[in-house]
């Protein structure tokens, strides 16, 4: 098999793990379970180190082993993940990430700085391997065991010591078996520290047989062996002994940690206990006819964990742990039975397709009409049933939850937090809220910029916080929801708020308005996406160049959408941007304006009515209308797009809503919802104003799809002036 894929696999799950590995970590500190932190940080990094191994990636093995190595020692509770060691493990997953990078490039391995970066880091885990610190409390054995050994007549120590309880059969002897001997041969394996002989069993003088074993064994023994090589002493006596071997307590973590790494199989709670070497093939043996006597007998059969628990057996904590990797295999295997990888080239073909079939439908819907056929009119309304429910799958399939995005913030909070000196939290919203891929991987840039410049300009450090009577603490929002067909995307900090009278300062001193001139607050705040506009005092690393929200607005309207800004001063401040769902297919309402027809998205579409004479001649030199006691201004797209030609004796209004802002678009014809493929309009159209797009009709004719903001913003502007010069 060709390795490529399979190499290209290994880098797109090791960037999920690194993702699943940090999201841990910033976890970790308000975990109500840091143990599954931990164990989840475990997880990624042993994942990678094994799958590394597999192609043979030594550098990437070797690193990641050590950092293994630390976590193990902080799962055991001999080192403490503390916010030093937390920012430790962040940049050993940056230095993976970048060695996943090169091994992406083609790359034979990292380069002189990065090898650097590696060895700094191997010398900083190093100091925790060396000097790790002991645990709090050792592990304790359930009573339930030592209850066993109680009655079995032993005394169990907290030693790191093997403990072995025997009972041979009366006819032990006779069977030609001397128990002496299996207490020599135990020499050879380890050493017996100590052995308490148990004689209850014999019977009166007068009723001892000779030829009779009585007695029993408890034996603390010191071995380096594992239980099978223990039990193996025994092996020619298990049908005339009750034999049970308890492993010492310190191994109970080990054998946690032994299961934890066993592979993603399918395995019975039985065959994960003998694979990590607490139970034995003929122990699992005696326990499973032990469960089968009690189910002929009528009673109820006991699950084999709780026989286990029970007779002191195994340690609650060991069958603990292999019923959650039981169920992690079950969750892993239904997880991968319900995903699937596939190309996203592949998923924009199918699209694609779709849209194709979406404009051929329309076409086999317009002749059917035409021809009066009703047989033939009601197949193909079937059919159009059908694309656009297969239009609707299709499209779900590039949907994605924006959560992934918003979780990667938390890396940059954190150190630009630090950076700048200040104290600042992530919160998260809305982090279910789906909206289409191309969207997702297009809109981190932005977000980035506006994070960074909420944590910069924003928030206030501390000492000014406290003194304004604030909590030290500053937070950064990050909030995503759907509205009126689009999903909106907010950025917020309960910072300083913008400065009107600064804003408005620097921007008549760069020339970008006049002195004088009368400005909304909203338009104030619309100053900072100026190119070139900044009022910082000084430049830094993060900001004050005067380059980003210019590029921002640019990069959000490239993708049909919209922002704005709200704030409050010394309350803080809100960007909102507005995108739509999908770049790809839209049900739309379709408009006629004399020989040209035009499309909006039907989610914005509010209501349509008739323009009456009365109204027309009311609205005469003005641009809008009263509609139930509010003004209501409109656009004629007649005069929009210089349309040949006179109105019609009738008119229609359509009002749309984008946000918290309502329209009119006065039309000729109202001709009903159409799904709309979008098709662009190409760098010769890319400034048409009030225009986002374009598609084509089932008659072959082409649609343009309005740009509504736009065209909002424009009528809302005019009626606003309208007003003032009234």
């Amino acid at each position: 098999m060709s390795m490529d894929p399979a190499l290209q696999t290994l880098i797109v799950e090791s960037r999920e793990l690194l993702q699943a590995m940090e999201d841990a970590l910033y976890d970790i500190e308000n975990a109500a379970d840091r143990d599954e932190s931990i164990n989840a940080i475990f997880r990624a990094a042993h994942t990678i180190k094994g799958s590394a191994g597999l192609f043979g990636l030594d550098d990437i093995v070797a690193f990641t082993h050590v950092a293994e190595s630390v976590l193990d020692k902080v799962r055991a509770g001999k080192v403490e993940m503390d916010a030093g060691l937390v920012a430790l493990f962040l940049a050993c997953g940056d230095h993976i990430a970048t060695m996943i990078d090169a091994l992406e490039a083609g790359a034979d391995g990292l380069d002189e700085n990065g090898r650097a970066t590696g060895a700094a880091l191997m010398e900083k885990l190093s100091v925790y391997l060396g000097a790790g610190k002991p645990a709090a409390s050792a592990v304790s054995t359930p009573a339930s065991a030592d209850e066993h050994v109680e009655r079995m007549g032993g005394d169990r120590a907290e030693t790191d010591n093997w403990h072995i309880s025997l009972r041979f059969s009366h006819d032990v002897l006779r069977n030609g078996m001397d128990p002496l001997s299996f207490l020599r041969y135990m020499g050879k394996l380890g050493q017996i520290v100590a052995i308490t002989t148990l004689h209850e069993g014999l019977p009166p003088l007068q009723e001892m047989d000779a030829e009779a074993c009585y007695l029993g064994y408890e034996i603390s023994f010191h071995s380096n062996a594992d239980k099978a090589a223990i039990e193996g002493i025994f092996e020619f006596v298990h049908d005339d002994a009750q034999i049970h071997i308890i492993p010492p307590r310190s191994r109970i973590a080990e054998y946690v940690h032994f299961i934890q790494e066993l592979p993603e199989e399918d395995m019975r709670l039985g065959q994960i206990l003998v694979k990590c070497g607490t139970l034995t093939e003929h122990e699992l043996a005696q326990i499973i006819d032990f469960q089968g006597k009690r189910a002929e007998a009528g009673g109820a059969k006991p699950p084999i964990g709780e026989i286990l628990v029970s007779e002191g057996i195994v340690a609650p904590q060991v069958v603990d742990a292999a019923l959650e990797k039981q169920k992690q295999v079950k969750e892993i295997k239904a997880k991968e039975s319900q995903v699937i990888r596939v190309d996203a080239e592949r998923l924009d073909q199918l699209i694609n397709l779709v849209g194709e079939l979406v404009i051929a439908g329309a076409s086999a819907t317009l002749l059917s009409q035409r021809g009066g056929d009703t047989l033939l009119q009601e197949a193909t309304s079937n059919v159009s049933r059908l694309v656009e429910e297969i239009r609707d799958s299709a499209l779900q399939l590039r949907m994605v939850q924006i959560g992934e995005t918003f979780k990667r913030f938390n890396r940059v909070v954190r150190d630009v937090s630090r950076e700048l000196g200040k104290d600042i939290e992530l919160s998260i919203g809305g982090a279910e809220t789906e909206l289409d891929k191309t969207v997702v991987d297009r809109i981190g840039d932005p977000l980035m910029h506006l994070v960074r410049n909420s944590m910069d300009h924003g928030i206030e450090s501390p000492e000014v916080r406290l003194a304004k009577g604030k909590p030290a603490r500053g937070k950064v929002r990050l909030n995503a929801y759907h509205e009126s067909g689009s999903i909106v995307i907010e950025v917020g900090d309960d910072g300083g708020g913008l400065n009107k009278e600064r804003i408005l300062k620097k921007a008549i001193e760069k020339g970008v308005v006049e002195a004088g001139q009368s400005l909304s607050d909203q338009e104030i705040y619309n100053l900072i996406f100026a190119p070139g506009f900044s009022t910082a005092e000084q430049v830094t690393n993060l900001s004050g160049r005067g380059v980003g929200m210019d590029v921002v607005r640019r990069n959000i309207e490239a993708l049909r959408g919209t922002i704005e800004l709200d704030s409050q001063e010394d309350v803080g401040s809100t960007t909102r941007i507005r995108l739509p769902l999908t770049l790809a297919i839209i049900d739309g309402f379709l408009m006629g304006v004399g020989s040209a027809s035009y499309v909006v998205p039907l989610d914005m579409v509010v209501e349509c009515m008739e323009l009456s004479e009365a109204e027309r001649q009311e609205s005469q030199g003005r641009d809008f209308i009263n509609l139930r006691g509010a003004a209501l201004p409109f656009v004629r797209l007649r005069e929009q797009f210089r349309e040949p030609g006179k109105p019609g004796r009738r008119e229609n209004i359509v009002v749309v809503q984008y946000g918290n802002q309502k329209a009119g678009f006065v039309v000729d014809q109202l001709m009903g919802e159409f799904q709309t493929v979008i098709k662009p309009l190409g760098k010769l159209f890319g400034n048409l104003k009030g225009i986002s797009g374009s598609t084509i009709l089932g008659s072959g004719d082409v649609a343009l799809i309005l740009d509504v903001p736009a065209l909002i913003q424009q009528a809302v502007g005019r009626e606003t002036r309208d007003m003032v010069t009234q």
